[in-house]
This record gives C-alpha cells, structure tokens and sequence, in this order.
C-alpha cells in the first residue's frame, strides 16, 4: 500500500487525542493510518491518496493487546508513545 510521494507530503491531522487499543493477532498484518484521515481508525481506508503520505506496516509477532497512535505524533509508529500528552 505505497504511493509515490507528491511534492511535499501534507501533515497528519490527530485522529483523536489518545491511543487505539487493538488485540492484535500473531502473523496478522496490519496497516496503521499515517495521515488521520481513515475513517477506520487506527487503520488506513485509503483515504491518504493524493497527501503523499502511505500507511505504515506492521506485523503482529505476538497476539496481544497494543496501543497504536491516534495523534500521529508518536517517535514510535505506529504505537503509542505518549505524544498526545504533549499536544
């Protein structure tokens, strides 16, 4: 799910101001929304076309319950990393 970059990428909105918690299954794939605008939050709809930004990948090593960004701020997508505490 990579698109070629625009000119310069358009900024992520903040989807919401904490995190999603998902029970993610091992061996799952997973598409977490990069610009905020998925209607399907945390995960990507497709809705990114035409912002230059692409969804991040991540595959579930473990089946456990994660906490996946929802401002779009974190230093560590796709998870949580407390950045919404600093908006």
């Amino acid at each position: 799910m990579s698109e070629t970059p625009s000119e310069t990428p358009a900024k992520p909105i903040v989807a919401q101001a904490a995190p999603y918690p998902v029970a993610v299954e091992a061996g799952k794939t997973y598409w977490w929304c990069v610009c905020g605008r998925s209607a399907k939050q945390p995960f990507c709809d497709g809705a990114h076309k035409g912002t230059g930004l692409a969804p991040q990948r991540y595959d579930a090593e473990a089946s456990r319950t994660l906490y996946f960004c929802g401002c779009k701020a974190t230093a560590k997508s796709p998870l949580c990393d407390g950045s919404h505490n600093r908006l």
